[in-house]
């Protein structure tokens, strides 16, 4: 069995529609599946609707949580739960050709453990928006070791692999660089961004730059390295002044200037805040972890029109 995972946040207009083109698709291809929905804390009708389509349907599985947490937690719900031989995930607007799911489904009967969904373009963007996006990736390919320069959420994985995931206890992943880092026998299938038919993008810029940052620290200690460099940077213009101010001594010529003393003051001081910030983002994810709070809190499901709370 297959089990399809739709992370859905304010989406009650794409629900229907997602799930009718992705199960006729799957019938058609004679695989046997179950599409779980999971509802990632919206304020719109989405559950309802998901709540709605389980009483008539027999394949779906939909969840609910209290509140907003996050893609990511969503795509972990949708792991604990699935239940079949391989997992896919998949976007509710579709933007993700869903046909593709059976050429993966086909790699996958082939051997195949994990099937990448790399995009071939990327669709209609701003160039800002694809600068960013190329640039974060490219951060991050080289942080984590892989190539990621066209990576999405949308991807197949052996039963396997979705166990090993849901064994790790790390409460703020990154799905796209983790199943990278697994290993397992991997192939990859090329798709097109598709236009969104229904809704508007949940993405703002400022959401994608904590994204951004999140990602990046959670997968590479990186930015604690810069604490170092910026260390050793003032440990060689401090030597410099040291060198110039003893020359002058000797000379008898005193080092003039209060501007370069104000300049120097607030360059370390500069060096030193941002060096304190880098630090503390990452006692702060480390706090996080440590509390040991779940990644999400589920207040309600749906299974074959039977509501359990």
């Amino acid at each position: 069995m297959l089990s399809v995972i739709i992370p859905a946040y304010n989406e009650e207009l794409s629900v229907e529609r997602a799930y009718y083109t992705i199960s006729e698709i799957l019938q058609n291809a004679g695989i046997v599946n179950e599409i779980i929905f999971v509802d990632d804390g919206s304020t719109d009708r989405t559950y309802e609707t998901i709540k709605a389509l389980a009483e008539k349907e027999k394949n779906i599985h939909g969840l609910h949580f209290s509140r907003n947490f996050g893609k990511e937690a969503a795509i972990s719900a949708g792991l604990a739960s699935a239940q079949g031989d391989a997992v896919v995930v998949i976007d509710c607007d579709l933007q993700h050709p869903p046909e593709k799911i059976v050429e993966m489904y086909r790699r996958w009967e082939e051997g195949y453990e994990i099937v990448e969904g790399i995009k071939a373009a990327r669709g209609k963007e701003s160039r800002l928006y694809g600068f960013a996006a190329k640039q974060f990736y490219s951060i991050i390919s080289a942080l984590v070791g892989f190539d990621m320069s066209n990576a999405s959420d949308f991807k197949l994985l052996d039963r396997k692999v979705v166990d090993i995931l849901n064994r790790i206890p790390e409460r703020k992943g990154f799905f796209r660089a983790i199943s990278f880092w697994v290993g397992f026998r991997k192939t990859t299938v090329e798709f097109e961004v598709r236009e969104r038919m229904e809704g508007e993008t949940k993405w703002s810029a400022g959401g994608l730059l904590k994204y951004a940052v999140s990602n990046i620290s959670a997968y590479s200690t990186a930015p604690m390295q810069i604490v170092t460099v910026l260390g050793v940077m003032m440990l060689i213009i401090t030597a410099i002044f040291s060198v110039w101010a003893l020359v002058d001594k000797i000379r008898g010529i005193a080092l003039e200037g209060m501007t370069t003393v104000i300049i120097i003051l607030i360059f370390i001081g500069s060096i030193m805040m941002i060096s304190l910030g880098i630090i503390g983002y990452y006692v702060a994810r480390i706090y996080d972890e440590i509390k040991g709070r779940p990644k999400y809190i589920v207040s309600s499901s749906c299974r074959s029109g039977e509501e359990v709370k």
